[in-house]
């Protein structure tokens, strides 16, 4: 079992949040915020959103600490990510979180600085 969270960087609604996953199954991981008492609702695509207070609860139930960009390729590495995506142009093709269209299919890179995630097209 191996649940992953990063540090509480993502502020939002007024408080601090971190995004916790697995890089095993989902199952796991609604097992584990389950047992961390994370409301179903705070699951969004492939990760929880957990509040800054819950983190070290977190990190003593198991969770093991990680940067965001190890999260972000481990969730990735164990074909668990479900990108966000917005209207669709055409049906080969969607368009990215940054407003770009992009191929269906076509992963873009994400990267975490400062505790920003940034999106960029690939080969941009």
């Amino acid at each position: 079992m191996t649940i992953l969270i990063d540090r509480p960087l993502w502020p939002a609604r007024g408080r601090v949040w971190s995004h916790m996953v697995s890089d095993t199954s989902f199952e796991e991981l609604h097992a584990f915020a389950s047992r961390l008492g994370v409301p179903g609702r705070a699951f969004e695509r492939d990760h929880y959103d957990v509040p800054e207070e819950l983190y070290g609860t977190a990190v003593q139930l198991g969770a093991e600490p990680v940067g965001c960009q190890e999260l972000l390729s481990r969730l990735t590495g164990a074909g668990l990510r479900r990108r966000k995506t917005s209207r669709v142009s055409r049906p080969d093709q969607r368009v990215s979180t940054a407003g770009t269209a992009v191929p269906a299919g076509r992963a873009e890179p994400s990267r975490c600085r400062g505790g920003a995630a940034t999106v960029t097209r690939r080969g941009a």
